[in-house]
């Protein structure tokens, strides 16, 4: 038996390995990527983290990947799904009501009450903006409501295999919804099977007509690497509540391969981002990205946290 062989046998064991819950890092190399790539080398911060080989389903990393935690605002990636599912029109106007206010987290919104718009530009805005009105709204108008909604959201999580998830809310700002990153990558692959959530996740700016008003407003993408523009993003949805930390899933072409990668629980406005990095580095070329790129970094209490230079401008939101 050769050495690449043992690797990848070794890494799907890890897969049903206790190891995985307890967050030491298992992998293979799947064959296709031409590389023997070492674990050890990739040092993440993220606390869950699964790295998926999306063609061939072979797992390439793993770290904690079974544990079940909040998911945030990556929540409404199935939140879009069972949306869609129920074949509303998308181009029926809905509007914000007193019911999609937020007082749980108490996080902004600039739809305001009585704002209205198309199904289709609501979904756009909770996906790539993580719009909390906007989910809310799409919920409400789900047929039979947002109970209605979060028990679809369920059997579909379900029927998709996701069965360490569960749903309360539809905009994931409850911290009660949760899942691992085990589910995660195979919400992330059928979330790719739907042609606006593709869209609407890798759309890096947008502009929305609000009604009645005609109000202009402007939204970027929560997503730093889909604005930037220099990865090859085909779906991709961040999350934060303070219960689950800075979430990031992706679905995107590294070193010609379509690859699933999930990173939950990252703390520090750019650890997710870091981390997301350094698992692209590691996949092109096998080695870890070099120590002097790498986001500087001071512990507070015993908590890696960025520097006060390295952090984002804006204040952390509930729904990124």
């Amino acid at each position: 038996m050769n050495n690449r062989l043992i690797l990848v046998l070794l890494g799907l064991i890890g897969v049903a390995s206790p190891a995985l819950a307890a967050g030491e890092p298992a992998t293979s190399a799947p064959a296709a990527l031409g590389l023997t790539l070492n674990g050890s080398k990739l040092k993440l911060a993220s606390a869950n983290v699964l790295v998926l080989d999306a063609k061939d389903g072979d797992l390439i990393y793993a770290k904690a990947a079974d544990a079940v935690t909040p998911i945030a605002s990556v929540t409404k990636l199935m939140t879009a799904m069972v949306v869609l599912d129920a074949e509303q029109p998308l181009d029926e106007p809905i509007g914000v009501g007193i019911g999609d206010l937020d007082l749980l987290k108490g996080s902004h919104s600039r739809l305001g009450l009585g704002s209205e718009l198309p199904r289709r530009e609501m979904l756009r805005l909770a996906l790539m903006a993580s719009e909390n009105r906007a989910a809310s709204s799409l919920a409400r108008h789900y047929p039979g409501g947002v109970e209605a909604c979060v028990e679809a959201m369920n059997r579909k999580a379900q029927s998709l295999g996701m069965t360490r998830t569960r749903f309360a809310d539809p905009t994931g700002l409850s911290s009660n919804n949760v899942s691992t990153a085990s589910d995660l990558a195979r919400m992330v692959k059928a979330a790719a099977d739907y042609d606006l959530i593709r869209d609407a996740t890798t759309t890096a700016s947008h502009y929305v007509e609000v009604q009645p008003t005609g109000r202009i407003l402007g939204y970027n993408n929560t997503n730093s690497l889909v604005r930037a523009g220099q990865w090859d993003i085909q779906v991709s949805k961040t999350g934060f509540i303070r219960e689950a930390g800075k979430c990031l899933v992706m679905l995107a072409t590294i070193a010609s391969r379509p690859v699933v990668i999930v990173l939950l629980d990252s703390y520090g406005r750019l650890t997710r981002i870091g981390d997301a990095n350094r698992v692209k580095h590691w996949l092109e070329t096998g080695e870890p990205l070099p120590a002097a790129t790498r986001v500087k970094a001071k512990r507070i209490k015993g908590t890696l946290l960025p520097t006060k230079s390295a952090r984002a401008p804006q204040k952390a939101k509930a729904r990124a």
